[in-house]
């Protein structure tokens, strides 16, 4: 353990100029560069919004809001687990190269897909605002469900990153398992039709839609669901646990498929 935090330090400016390249990558060929990153979230939200609530007869003057904060955190999970699925082979010419802790590679893409996704808060702050959904003191809770994203994400980013190596297709088969995962989130539809059915389980033991949950309540000033943030973090610790045991058992053979 402390020889891992050792070598976590000596890496960490490493680290800090992945985060960069990746967030400077992210737009390199953009026009828009990172104010798409404003526009994207707003832009998707105006549809759905259009789609499910316009269309579907929904007068909630803060469903954009709704829709909004659930968006952004599964667009965070997705791009930051697709990322990091693809981390060690992107950078197979390094690993070839020089010594750098493989782990490295899925987390500098998870975290600079975060600083995007902290940037793109400023969207639902300004959404948030011209809507009449105000600031409550819950909102100081909202760190919990950030971070709790945050380490679920790697802890998957981490078992994908492993997994990608040896099956290439894995990049396929996550594009549909996230389809799928958005669709039991929540994100564009009030979740009380499917809790109320023989169905609440899909929701109930996902993660993914306790954090959203979570996220949600600190926004509109409502109850946390205690029980159902604790479970989202608890299966983000024991995610993470295996995701680093896995990645540590397979790294050394990376070399060989990439």
């Amino acid at each position: 353990m402390k020889h891992s935090i050792e070598n976590f330090l000596k890496y960490r400016f490493l680290l800090m100029e992945l985060v960069k390249k990746g967030v400077k990558l992210k737009y390199r060929r953009s026009y828009l560069g990172i104010i798409w990153t404003l526009l994207e979230p707003l832009l998707t939200m105006i549809v759905l919004t259009v789609v499910f609530g316009t269309l579907f007869g929904n007068t909630d003057k803060s469903f954009p809001v709704y829709i909004l904060t659930g968006r952004l955190l599964y667009s965070f999970f997705s791009q930051a687990t697709s990322g990091a699925l693809k981390s060690i082979q992107s950078n197979a010419a390094m690993i070839k190269k020089v010594y750098v802790p493989k782990y490295l590679y899925p987390l500098a893409n998870v975290l600079f897909n975060f600083v995007i996704f902290l940037l793109s808060l400023i969207v639902l702050i300004a959404v948030s605002l011209v809507l009449g959904v105000y600031p409550t003191w819950s909102t100081l809770l909202l760190i919990i469900p950030l971070i709790t994203i945050l380490l679920f994400s790697f802890g998957v980013g981490m078992i994908l990153a492993t997994v990608g190596v040896y099956f290439r297709d894995m990049e396929y088969l996550w594009s549909v398992a996230l389809m799928l995962v958005m669709y039991s989130c929540a994100i564009f539809y009030y979740p009380d039709v499917i809790l109320n059915s023989k169905f609440a389980w899909i929701l109930k033991f996902n993660p993914l839609y306790r954090i959203i949950e979570c996220f949600r309540a600190t926004i509109f000033g409502t109850a946390i669901n205690v029980k159902g943030m604790v479970y989202a973090f608890g299966f983000s610790v024991v995610t993470i646990i295996i995701g680093l045991i896995l990645f540590k058992k397979k790294q050394d053979n990376f070399i060989l498929h990439i």
